[in-house]
């Protein structure tokens, strides 16, 4: 297998480390009904998961801890749980591409196996997993840190969510549901740049951009609500 392909020197680039041993790239990316039952110990993303949530989990709590100078054990408890579950890590793994470069079982496949919440949830801690074997804590931590820190909120409570703040927050008022429109794409295919505009009636429009489409109308949502003084300004 040549590992390094062009689809994982992109995943590389995307994430900003290069593997001495892209083995372990390859095992974070492959799951396990790829492999034969025997050798799917030694040769899926399992163990490697198992590492990578708790090096996940050590530096978030760690990233918040120092973030977040005057939010609580239970406010920093939240936010942890929140940034480490799996409908984040999901939609952190989307935005690095990790779905088509998974390995899968033709069963798994056919099933969409590579758009599961629960696979690549399980694939980008397994990245992590791989990037702090290879690497050591170093690079796992500043991958984690620019990675979720993009989600962490400003006053120690978890901001993921801004899309069904603002949704809720629109309904309270008798509106209909925010609409997010993509106004601009910038950068190459590897590369993307994308800026969103959230419009609601009765408000002046509101754009962000980000690296995914997704990401923009977080980023896009959580401007609207800090405007809206729904939360608070960082």
């Amino acid at each position: 297998m040549n590992h390094r392909s062009k689809g994982h020197a992109k995943l590389e680039a995307r994430l900003g480390y290069r593997f001495a041993d892209p083995d372990l790239l390859d095992r974070a990316l492959t799951h396990s009904s790829a492999i034969a039952p025997a050798r799917r110990v030694a040769q899926s993303y399992q163990r490697l998961e198992f590492l990578g949530d708790r090096v996940l989990g050590l530096v978030v709590a760690d990233m918040l801890y120092r973030k977040f100078s005057k939010a609580t054990e239970g406010d920093l408890s939240r936010s942890l749980n929140a940034l480490v579950r799996k409908e984040t890590c999901a939609m952190i793994a989307r935005e690095l591409g990790l779905g088509p470069e998974m390995n899968l079982g033709e069963s798994e496949a056919r099933t969409g196996g590579a758009e599961k919440d629960a696979i690549l949830g399980d694939a980008i801690e397994a990245v992590i997993g791989a990037v702090y074997m290879d690497g050591g804590l170093a690079p796992a931590f500043e991958i984690v840190e620019r990675l979720f820190g993009e989600h962490a909120g400003q006053s120690g409570v978890e901001r993921a969510d801004a899309k069904t703040t603002l949704q809720e927050w629109a309904q309270g008022r008798g509106l209909e549901p925010p609409l997010y429109v993509q106004v601009g794409r910038q950068g190459p295919d590897h590369a993307p740049e994308f800026t969103i505009a959230v419009q609601l009636d009765g408000y002046d429009a509101l754009s962000a951009t980000g690296p995914s489409k997704k990401l923009a109308e977080h980023k896009a949502a959580e401007a609207f609500l800090v405007r809206e003084k729904v939360w608070p300004s960082p």
